[in-house]
């Protein structure tokens, strides 16, 4: 994370996880939302924009190195976004970072209310299709505990951690 005086590594001694299994909620409420489409979905094809968006708050700790470097790993074919549209733009998102089958989700915004939530369904949707494992986001707040979201201790992350990037859960 960039902060002041540099960038700095953070390794959460609880790890925050997404359950792509049947523990992954969505809300009624939410469910509803999704069936009416009020997006389109699309996926890597404004990846800078998406991270931009993740940056338009008070505090950040997307600086100009982190952004040039993870669109540097997007253009690799590492980093991706899950991207929220309407007929006015961009409108929500999602960016992170794949490896074998873990996805570490960096970042999430919304211009409008749900899109970063309907992201999110649509990053699990595409996750499970790919046999993913693992859906790290670091550090867990309420709003990804709505989904569900789950933290373990480090030593089981670095378990789950392996086996993901390994391929052999």
């Amino acid at each position: 994370m960039a902060e002041e005086g540099g960038i700095f590594w953070y390794e959460p001694k609880m790890r925050g996880l997404i359950p792509l299994d049947e523990r992954f909620h969505v809300s009624r409420s939410l469910s509803k939302k999704w069936n009416k489409k009020p997006f389109e979905i699309r996926f890597d094809t404004a990846f800078r924009e998406v991270m931009s968006g993740c940056a338009e708050r008070e505090e950040t700790w997307i600086d100009e190195v982190i952004m040039e470097s993870y669109c540097e790993l997007h253009k690799m074919g590492h980093a991706h976004s899950v991207e929220c549209w309407d007929s006015e733009g961009l409108q929500g998102g999602i960016y992170g970072v794949s490896m074998g089958k873990a996805f570490f989700g960096e970042s999430m915004f919304s211009r409008k209310t749900g899109a970063s939530k309907i992201a999110m369904i649509a990053l699990v949707e595409r996750l499970r299709e790919q046999n993913f494992q693992l859906l790290d986001t670091q550090w867990m707040t309420d709003h990804l505990r709505s989904f569900g979201g789950i933290e373990m201790p480090q030593a089981e992350y670095l378990e789950l951690l392996k086996a993901a990037l390994d391929g052999k859960i």
